[in-house]
């Protein structure tokens, strides 16, 4: 739904509040008052705890999960995720970050696109770990999540701010074959055995579906990123006319029954475990 209306029944039951319409822009819930929220809870009881929780689940979705180029606000799309509390750690956040990461650097690779959104902190830390020679000095640590080994880098590696375009362009130019999916480049041991343990998912060939975004994962043609045998990989699927949806002007639509969507969201629930 995209009326104001919608959205200030949804915050009421969620939070107790809703944001004045000066509070949003468009669909957005401005961060500043989400923030202001935040920080004026007083957890006395679980319902307060919840809604806290809830506050702050919002603010990593803008900044750290689903960011966008402006950055003031987030989308009010994902507050229904969180109607049901005990749920929120069970949905596949993981792909629906992949998702919105490939439709980025899609849109990125256009000649006129100057910026980029998406969760970003994802793709630098791929890219450090798999391309150390593009990478700042990275702490030794063994604590997950694995980005920490980066964690403040700007204060141990002064001379990687100054490293210039030619430098970047010269590493990519010396990258040997296969370099990229060298099964060593991370410590074994490092990563919780409970995430190895759904190899099956993070592997699996299948559309990655987020709302309005549906993204190809071709882990068929990187098998030798996840310590598997690299066989001939499979004819990309074509996404067709859901590739280009975009969120602009009123939906009003169930993605999961939407014409576009609803082919792909079964080819999900269907092959996920098969792959």
């Amino acid at each position: 739904m995209s009326s104001f209306e919608a959205l200030e029944a949804e915050c009421l039951d969620q939070f107790g509040v809703a944001p004045r319409k000066e509070e949003c822009r468009g669909c957005c819930i401005k961060l500043t008052w989400l923030c202001d929220l935040k920080e004026n809870f007083q957890l006395t009881d679980e319902i307060s705890i919840q809604r806290y929780v809830k506050c702050h689940v919002m603010l990593l979705i803008r900044t750290i999960l689903f960011g966008d180029k402006f950055g003031t606000g987030v989308h009010y799309k994902f507050l229904p995720l969180l109607r049901d509390f005990g749920s929120i750690g069970q949905y596949s956040w993981g792909s629906a970050c992949l998702a919105h990461l490939y439709r980025a650097l899609c849109r990125a690779s256009r000649f006129n696109c100057k910026k980029i959104d998406s969760p970003l902190t994802l793709l630098l830390g791929w890219a450090w770990i798999r391309l150390p020679y593009l990478s700042p000095l990275p702490r030794k640590s063994r604590n997950f999540p694995l980005a920490k080994r980066w964690h403040n880098w700007e204060r141990g590696d002064r001379r990687y701010r100054y490293l210039t375009l030619s430098h970047f362009r010269k590493a990519f130019d010396e990258i040997q074959e296969g370099a990229a999916y060298d099964v060593d480049r991370v410590d074994p041991n490092i990563i919780p055995a409970e995430i190895y343990m759904q190899s099956v998912v993070w592997s699996a060939t299948v559309p990655l579906v987020s709302f309005e975004c549906i993204e190809w994962h071709a882990t068929d043609r990187i098998r030798r990123q996840f310590g598997f045998v690299q066989e001939v990989p499979h004819q990309k699927w074509n996404l067709d006319k859901a590739h280009g949806e975009v969120l602009t002007g009123p939906k009003n639509l169930n993605w999961t029954t939407a014409p576009s969507h609803s082919f792909w969201v079964m080819h999900w629930t269907t092959n996920l475990y098969v792959s």
